[in-house]
């Protein structure tokens, strides 16, 4: 009898909200985070981690209202 090893949790969706300064984080096990940065430098240093290990096609901006 084979057991079956759990799938590992991955990151599938990440929604960047650059007016807000937040990151919303979405998982395949239907996982969800939100990254809220306090200050711009904190965010920027957010958006330099998420856009070098990130994939672009899980990647995506928010619109912002106008």
């Amino acid at each position: 009898m084979k057991h079956l090893m759990p799938a590992e949790e991955t990151l599938t969706r990440c929604v960047v909200d650059t007016l807000a300064r937040k990151f919303y984080l979405y998982s395949s096990e239907g996982d969800e985070r939100v990254i809220n940065c306090e200050t711009p430098d904190q965010f920027m240093n957010v958006l330099e981690v998420v856009r070098t290990r990130v994939s672009d096609n899980c990647l995506a901006y928010s619109n912002p209202l106008l």
